[in-house]
């Protein structure tokens, strides 16, 4: 050992750590064992802030209890301050996805917090005789209990990001549905002519999709807010004093800021992932609707000059190295690539949460790191799409009046007045032939008036359609 390295130990041996990192031998084991993703904790400040409080209300529940002396329970609570205040995010070094079950993340988290309190308290780091990582940080709790529960509170968090996200969408949609209120387009089902509607009504539809979902995800949100605190290993409370769980459960609500409840029954609760799968189900719901929504923004600005060309999207780049001239629709193209792969996601959340087995899921490591990366994406694929297409989008409406007077879909109107036989016979006709509807039936069959016409027809009547039998 030199001067600026330490030596610590576990249960498999001694290792040197650099005297200048806050982590210990088990985080750099785990360093040495998971080069998996790249992707470390420190990515994650929502979860390293919620470990501060998971650690700090752990704390307090055990000085309450009298089994934490006052003045460590106060270094710690120190030093998960420090966590929570966003400081000494470099030291969370293991990776996201790793074998068991979390412990690597929880012992990380528990050196942190030891050796800030250490050097709190007048110590150096590594000097665990005065504040230990395990007797004393993780006092009362085990990985099964600390690691699910940070992960709720950092998911909770995550999802308000992705809610807001949400919110933001919807308001986009609806601002461009009152713009576009009064331009007349076709509507299209199966990819042909149906009936008339404006360009708002279809913007206001996908409002609603929207908002429908921010409901489905708030109701999902609700089940993050159940913990197993208090569990330890399995669920039955071992090495934990009379009273630690609901005092634990008190103060964490009090940190965090949410509405922590212990769950009913803490050995269903440390082996059952199924709000995971909620939730994950959920979140592939709402992306699947953007993506398709998104599908629909790309055809309606399809052409300019070959297409529906109905709206126009921003233009945010050339399309082609070499077509001059060429505009992509790469804001809605990035949307769906991140949906397909927040889809895929949710099979890996589904066989991880299927994968546990007795009285614990060793996969929830992955179902964080997936259920973190879907909704960090997801949270930046929309904010994207408003920012860079929906603020943006325009309306050729002159292009979407003359599909709908050119259209067949409009004879459908007649049917009150001409009955259904009658318009299907102009329909194929006008089909044949090319002629108008109009010009089959005012001018040629005359069968109605152009007055009549003209109330049928009227720009009022096609986006506000009243019922007109004669």
């Amino acid at each position: 050992m030199n001067n600026q390295s330490r030596i610590e130990h576990d249960f498999l041996g001694e290792k040197e750590i650099p005297d200048n990192v806050y982590y210990g031998v088990q985080t750099l084991r785990a360093v040495e064992n998971f080069s998996i993703t790249g992707i470390v904790m420190s990515s994650q400040p929502l979860f390293i802030q919620a470990f501060g409080y998971v650690k700090k209300a752990a704390a307090m529940a055990n000085r309450d209890c009298g089994i934490l002396d006052g003045k460590i329970a106060e270094a710690i609570i120190f030093a998960c301050d420090q966590l929570i205040a966003g400081h000494y995010q470099d030291q969370f070094v293991t990776d996201l996805i790793q074998g068991g079950a979390g412990t690597s993340i929880n012992m990380n988290a528990n050196e942190v917090i030891a050796n800030i309190g250490l050097e709190y308290l007048g110590h150096q780091k590594g000097q665990y005789e005065f504040l230990h990582p395990n007797n004393h940080v993780n006092c009362s709790q085990s990985t099964n209990d600390a690691y699910p529960t940070a992960f709720r509170l950092a998911l909770y968090r995550k999802m308000d990001v992705y809610l807001q996200a949400l919110k933001n969408l919807q308001i986009a949609f609806n601002k461009k549905g009152a713009e576009f209120s009064n331009v007349l387009k076709m509507g299209r089902t199966q990819l042909q002519d149906a009936v008339p509607m404006t360009l708002g009504e279809e913007f206001n539809g996908f409002a609603s999709a929207i908002k429908e979902d921010i409901k489905r995800l708030e109701e999902a949100q609700k089940l993050i807010t159940i913990v197993n605190m208090g569990g330890t290993a399995i669920g039955t409370g071992i090495n934990t004093p009379d009273g630690y769980a609901a005092l634990c459960q008190k103060y964490l609500a009090e940190v965090s800021g949410i509405d922590i409840a212990l769950s009913e029954n803490l050995i269903e609760a440390s082996s059952d992932t199924g709000d995971y799968v909620q939730v994950s189900g959920v979140l592939k719901r709402s992306v699947l609707k953007i993506s398709k929504i998104c599908n629909d923004l790309r055809l309606l600005s399809s052409g300019p000059r070959c297409g529906l060309n109905e709206i126009n999207l921003p233009k945010m780049q050339p399309g082609s190295s070499i077509m001059p001239g060429k505009v992509n629709p790469v804001i809605p193209e990035v949307v769906n690539q991140t949906a397909f792969y927040v889809v895929g996601i949710d099979l890996t959340i589904t066989m991880a949460a299927e994968a546990g087995q007795l009285q614990l899921n060793v996969m929830e490591p992955v179902i964080t790191f997936s259920l973190f990366t879907a909704l960090q994406y997801m949270s930046n694929a929309v904010n994207t799409l408003v920012d860079k297409c929906i603020n943006g989008i325009s309306a050729n409406a002159t292009v979407s009046a003359n599909f709908v007077m050119n259209s067949i879909g409009i004879v459908t109107a007649l049917n009150p007045i001409l009955g259904y036989e009658m318009s299907a016979s102009i329909a194929k006709e006008a089909l044949d032939t090319g002629k108008s509807i109009h010009d089959i039936v005012v001018l040629e069959r005359k069968l109605i008036t152009q007055a009549k016409w003209d109330e049928v027809y009227s720009l009022d009547n096609m986006i506000h359609p009243t019922f007109i039998n004669q």
